[in-house]
């Protein structure tokens, strides 16, 4: 049993069975695959693939067993390279963050500088996508830490921790009715907004489930002509006329939005929580820490680490145990 073996078999599984896609991942040859897969089967004495002629179709029952636990012999020898090098040299290495567009773009930045003057040593990569791939980035081992709004809490093999708290406003051109409405000291109100073609975000980024939630509670339809990743494409669109824009608080800058005024939306829609994701059972490198509490404070090491611990009554400690106590 080696380690080439083990990786076959788990990219196989992440890949579709795709022995092709699993070759280039892994950078060897598709019969170089097949013969990875097939010695470890013989060596265990079962067949871990559903087979259709010389194609992988599924996991067997023994290979539904027998896949977790080779995720995680993959993982604790990950965890021992990453144990040696915060040993050898804490201070150099990199850094993988995988992010939603808006958490990249707005509340990112001023971290990842300050991250970069004290670590200058530690080569940063920040992935964009997603909630759910940037979930998958992290259970795939692509990433370090993961930052998103909206579904990282249902991933069992996922810790996430509260980051900050955010609402949402309304954007429009100036000398919209929307403001004279406020000028005249009429509160905003979903029946107001309805009134007026809506461009927001996508399903299932920023917050967009509590906005849906509210009109839906009002009993009122809102008339959603355009929806983006991106609330800076949001905003382009509202500039045109197209719309008004419900966007994150936190994407509007009166200074780069001069064409834009926002209205506080927080009464409105419900508020948001961004949430910092780590695989449970993984070795965080000491900058990695530092990194989370550069960006939320209240998560200091202690903090972060009994939230990855994996650790159980009857278990050995984990990874994350062992750290805590280093």
């Amino acid at each position: 049993m080696n380690f080439q073996q083990l990786r076959a078999v788990r990219e196989a599984a992440r890949n579709g069975y795709n022995l092709t896609e699993v070759a280039h991942v892994l950078y060897t040859s598709q019969p170089g695959v097949s013969r990875q897969i097939r010695e470890l089967e013989d060596e265990l004495g079962v067949d871990i693939f559903i087979r259709a002629g010389k194609r992988l179709t599924g996991l067997t029952p023994p290979g539904e067993a027998i896949l977790p636990i080779v995720d995680r012999l993959l993982l604790e020898s990950e965890n021992l390279r990453r144990a040696g090098a915060d040993f050898h040299a804490s201070r150099s290495g990199q850094l993988s963050i995988a992010a939603t567009h808006s958490q990249a773009r707005y509340a990112l930045p001023l971290v990842v500088r300050d991250f970069r003057e004290q670590f200058p040593d530690v080569a940063l990569h920040l992935h964009q996508g997603s909630p759910r791939q940037v979930a998958e980035m992290l259970l795939s081992g692509a990433a370090d830490i993961g930052v998103a709004t909206e579904a990282l809490t249902g991933y069992a093999s996922l810790a996430t921790l509260p980051g900050y708290r955010w609402t949402h406003s309304v954007v429009v051109p100036p000398g919209h009715p929307l403001l004279e409405q406020q000028e005249a000291g009429r509160p905003l109100t979903l029946q107001s907004l309805v009134r007026f073609p809506i461009i927001t975000y996508e399903q299932g980024y920023t917050g967009r489930s509590h906005i849906d939630e509210s009109f839906a509670a009002a009993e009122v339809s809102p008339n959603v002509v355009l929806t983006a990743m991106d609330a800076d494409v949001i905003k382009t669109y509202v500039e045109l006329g197209m719309g008004i824009g419900i966007v994150a608080s936190i994407a509007f800058d009166e200074e780069r939005d001069r064409n834009l005024r926002a209205i506080d939306a927080g009464h409105l829609f419900k508020v948001n929580t961004t949430r910092i994701a780590l695989r449970k059972g993984v070795w965080l490198r000491a900058y990695a820490l530092q990194f989370i509490e550069s960006f939320v404070p209240t998560l200091k090491r202690d903090v972060v680490l009994q939230a990855i611990s994996a650790t159980a009554p009857d278990e050995a400690p984990s990874p994350a145990a062992v750290q805590k106590a280093a």
